[in-house]
This record gives structure tokens, sequence and C-alpha cells, in this order.
């Protein structure tokens, strides 16, 4: 029985361990990488581009950078925070916590007709922010699930072992 309830509490939860995954240190790097990049185009060859677009397709522009760079922010803080879990800076209940100040659905792209019409570069930086956000929310959902709640099956030939006593005992 002693090694039963030992075996209860060192039982480890799934979601507690995927920050340590190499899943969650590709996901970490292309986070990080994106945001550099994207600041990167937009304040060098971005700006060019800009300045040569329409007035309508201008303003469409710089909506929607301020959009893609608000959803790289709110992913970088969402992945900064779990990797603060990973090196032990703190816990899943803290990162819990702390998690519901990050906005993961935050700056959705405009229609599509309208982002048809940005630089391809811009495109595609919103494409893969898009993705990198699904991605994130998965992951989310998996690692902050509540715990399922772990019944005690116990042993499963007591009742069989109680009916033979009971027998005997007659």
């Amino acid at each position: 029985m002693a090694d039963h309830s030992q075996g209860e509490s060192a039982l480890v939860q799934f979601s507690e361990r995927l920050t340590n995954s190499a899943a969650f240190g590709t996901l970490f790097r292309e986070g990080m990488d994106l945001v550099e990049e994207t600041a990167a185009y937009l304040d060098g060859a971005g700006r060019v581009e800009a300045k040569a677009l329409e007035r309508a397709i201008s303003l469409t522009y710089a909506t929607e950078s301020m959009r893609l760079t608000t959803r790289l922010m709110q992913l970088a803080s969402w992945l900064l925070l779990h990797r603060a879990v990973k090196e032990g800076e703190m816990t899943l209940t803290q990162a819990n916590r702390e998690k519901t100040k990050v906005k993961l659905s935050a700056a959705e792209p405009g229609p599509d007709d309208m982002i048809a019409k940005l630089p391809q570069q811009l495109q595609d930086l919103i494409a893969r922010s898009m993705s990198l956000q699904a991605r994130v929310r998965r992951l989310d959902i998996t690692i902050h699930a509540p715990a399922s709640e772990h019944t005690t099956i116990g042993n499963p030939l007591v009742p069989q072992l109680n009916r033979l006593k009971a027998a005997f005992e007659q």
C-alpha cells in the first residue's frame, strides 16, 4: 500500500513537461526569429515599400503592420513566460496566472481582399504569424488544460478477495 500512495504522488502530468520538449524549443526559436525578422522588415524594406503604396493601401499597410506587431508581441510574451517555466524561474501554476495578461487572440488580420493588396513580404509575415499563433494556441490549451481528476482504481482483485473471505467466514 505504501508503494501505491508513493506512486500516486509521483505522477507527473504530461502538460507540465511540454515546455521542456524539443517541440517547445523549436516553437520558441521560430517565434523569436519571426519577431526579429518582422522588426527588421518593418524598419527597412517595409518602410520603402510602404512609401510606394497608394494612399488607401498605405492605410491598410499601417493597420496590418500594427496588428502584426501586436500579435507577435503577445506571442513573444507567451513564449517567454513558458521559457521561464522551462528554466525553473516560475512554476506552471504561476505561469497560468500570468498568462491571463497575454491575449492569444489579439489582432486578427483584416479581410483577405485587403491583405492581398499589401506587399508580398508583409503578406508572408502575416501568414507566418497566424500559423505561429495557431500553434501556440494549441500548445496553450494542452499545457493549461485542467488536470484530469485521478481516481484511485485500487487493486481489481480486492472485491474478489473480499467475496472469498466473506464466503469462508460464513
